[in-house]
């Protein structure tokens, strides 16, 4: 008999439209939580040859979309945080890239995975390797939240010996 797997929980916000404008705060984990990107020294964030494909992935993101901006990010041994703006499109595109969060993320972690497994002729991180499932996301609301999260995003690495994603 064959066993049923359990449903995905969908962690998306019910009924709500990720391609919108609006500010997204992304939190993408690294599988098993290794720190796979560098690591922090006297609360400042190390980057690994590893870490600086992320990096330089994550500034490309800009150009894959002409509404999307990264307005702060910080990248962790084993963890990313960043804020995604979603603008309002001026113009319209003939040939349109899907523009929503879930397919902005997927692309980044795609590109991060084929460019480390290049580098480093790794197959195995080529089968996606890297990755934790998903990620979360927290749709930004008000200026509030927005400059409380843009400090926790500064300052993650001056908390990162307690940081629920350290692993010590």
């Amino acid at each position: 008999m064959k066993k049923e797997l359990p449903k995905r929980k969908n962690i998306r916000l019910k009924g709500y439209d990720y391609s919108q404008a609006g500010y997204y705060f992304i939190t993408i984990c690294v599988k098993d939580k290794m720190d796979f990107f560098g690591e922090v020294l006297n609360g400042k964030v190390c980057l690994n040859e590893c870490g600086e494909i992320a990096e330089n992935e994550l500034i490309k993101i800009p150009t894959h979309y002409d509404n999307v901006k990264i307005d702060k990010f910080i990248i962790m041994p084993n963890h990313i945080h960043m804020i995604i703006v979603i603008f309002s499109p001026e113009r319209i595109n003939p040939f349109p890239t899907k523009v929503d969060i879930p397919n902005i993320v997927g692309k980044y972690k795609a590109g991060v995975t084929r460019t480390v497994g290049n580098a480093f002729m790794r197959s195995d991180i080529m089968r996606n390797e890297i990755w934790q499932k998903s990620f979360h996301d927290h749709i930004i609301r008000d200026e509030e939240e927005y400059k409380y999260i843009w400090k926790y995003i500064d300052e993650n690495p001056l908390n990162w010996e307690s940081d629920e994603y350290c692993v010590v």
